[in-house]
């Protein structure tokens, strides 16, 4: 690999080698690197000025934009970590969050604003409106004058580079801190992916989020353009890559369902697309057959934790019989399975997933209790990353996931994966989506219930689609009831929210 560089610099060298080539692209406006540079400059001085030193910290909490973007990269220039906050976040953890990351400045914009006025945040924090609104005093007033120059600040590797919130589906959220040293390992590994200077990458997933950066990083490092979504549409989507010649793009597997299913996609011209990821979420193989058939290009699925670890990565345009898979380790990631008392299990066997890599956390912040749960020792002492997921590896070495340890039904005894009765359900032909749920019984301890979304125009009774299915599941898989609902809610990122369906059916707002 390279030698170790700062986002932040690999931006001021495009800038200098290429200062008229379009950085950003947003709904407003386009900035050349040029331009950019200076106004990450501008960031990074005005928050010295205000007397932030490296390693304090700000949150931003907004849509993505070219403001929210230089002020990102401004803070990695100052040395300065970013706590990126998710709008969809509660009232309660928004404020929680923002006392967590002891951020010094908060940015957000009007849309935001409104969302968090209940919030209990300390009136001492500044506040910077990115839009120019009422969220707190104009970015362009806030930003340092016109020609403005940070002063030099030299990055050390083991600096937090940002701390990225869990999306709370689990509890409350926990600071993630990646290091600059983690960063780099993954957006200094270019070539084999194809970002460079010709890239071309829409992101219509939110800044705040790891999936994001995980192509916004590298694009930014390798002086490609970055095409920024406000807020996801399939239509717009696919005008937006086809109008800027898109050749990357990031998206969640229902993002992916939905663009699939414009009635006109394949009028759509996306030939100019080198590869497409996807993460955060299970892919189905369907859906992952149907992109492969229809759209051109690289798919390539990522499977990890934003802790770090191990990941894998599945190249589905070379390996298109494995797509019911996660795909195979990455080069210098070790990923394991072990049983409940640590032990590693045979290939073939089911086994909590654990992994190691160059690429891990620093650790939870403020929280050494829960850093400590989440990593494990082997007898050598070697560090890896629980994931909570749990799996099977072919004999091909393809890692099949199952399903979340913690969403694993204990009922009379037996272990019963959703994921099973998911793939059973979902072959009904009136059934677009579907979310299995443990549910508490008297009689089982705990027994499943789907949740089902049906298919536009489709028409099917709920005690027919369980008697269907209960017709091709094992007698220990059977489902205890199905539950016919509009939409499964999702975090931001495309996450089914399992333990909102089993909080609303147990108090009875959803019921059979």
């Amino acid at each position: 690999m390279p030698e170790f560089t700062p986002l932040a610099a690999l931006v001021r060298d495009t800038a200098q080698r290429l200062p008229q080539k379009i950085a950003i692209i947003d709904p407003d406006r386009a900035i050349t690197y040029a331009d950019f540079d200076a106004l990450i400059d501008r960031a990074a001085a005005a928050m010295q000025g205000a007397g932030l030193k490296p390693q304090d910290r700000i949150s931003i909490c907004a849509l993505s934009s070219i403001e929210y973007a230089a002020t990102f990269l401004g803070s990695l220039r100052a040395g300065i970590a970013v706590a990126p906050l998710a709008p969809s976040s509660t009232p309660l953890d928004f404020s929680a969050m923002v006392k967590d990351a002891d951020a010094k400045i908060l940015f957000m914009d009007d849309s935001t604003m409104a969302t968090f006025a209940s919030a209990d945040i300390d009136p001492a924090i500044v506040r910077v409106a990115l839009d120019g609104g009422k969220a707190g005093k104009a970015f362009k007033d806030w930003l340092a004058p016109e020609g403005s120059k940070p002063a030099p600040v030299t990055i050390d590797p083991d600096w937090v580079f940002n701390i990225i919130y869990s999306s709370g589906t689990t509890g409350t959220p926990k600071g993630i801190m990646h290091t600059t040293w983690m960063r780099w390992r993954q957006y200094g590994q270019l070539d084999p992916l194809g970002y460079g200077p010709d890239a071309i990458t829409v992101l219509s997933t939110p800044l705040y989020s790891n999936t994001t950066l995980v192509c916004f990083n590298p694009t930014m490092a390798g002086g490609g353009t970055v095409v920024l979504m406000k807020k996801f549409d399939a239509r717009g989507f696919l005008e937006l890559c086809q109008k800027h010649r898109a050749t990357h793009a990031m998206l969640v597997p229902v993002q992916y369902r939905r663009i699939m299913a414009i009635e006109d996609f394949d009028s759509f011209d996306l030939s100019s697309f080198v590869m497409k990821f996807s993460t955060s979420a299970p892919f189905s193989a369907a859906i992952k057959t149907d992109v492969l058939k229809r759209w051109p290009g690289g798919l390539t699925e990522y499977y990890g934790m934003t802790e770090g670890g191990g990941s894998c990565v599945l190249l589905a345009h070379e390996h298109p019989t494995k797509l019911h898979t996660v795909g195979q380790p990455m080069p210098d990631h070790e990923i394991r399975l072990m049983d409940d008392d640590g032990n590693f299990v045979a290939q073939g066997e089911i086994g909590e997933v654990v992994g190691h890599s160059p690429t891990i956390m620093k650790g939870y912040l403020n929280q050494p209790g829960k850093t400590a749960e989440t990593f494990w020792h082997d007898a050598t002492g070697k560090r890896y990353v629980r994931t909570g997921d749990v799996g099977r590896f072919d004999e091909d070495g393809f890692l099949t996931l199952m399903d979340r340890k913690k969403d694993m039904i204990i009922s009379g005894g037996f272990n019963i994966y959703p994921s099973d009765i998911e793939a059973a359900v979902a072959r009904h032909d009136a059934v677009l989506e579907v979310a299995v749920v443990a549910m508490p019984s008297e009689e089982w301890g705990e027994t499943p219930v789907a949740f089902v979304v049906p298919r536009p125009g489709a028409s099917v009774e709920a005690s027919a689609l369980k008697t269907w299915a209960n017709e091709r599941l094992g007698k220990f898989q059977r489902i205890n009831d199905v539950v016919m609902v509009d939409i499964l809610p999702r975090s931001a990122i495309g996450k089914v929210l399992k333990r909102e369906l089993r909080d609303r059916r147990l108090s009875g707002d959803l019921s059979a």
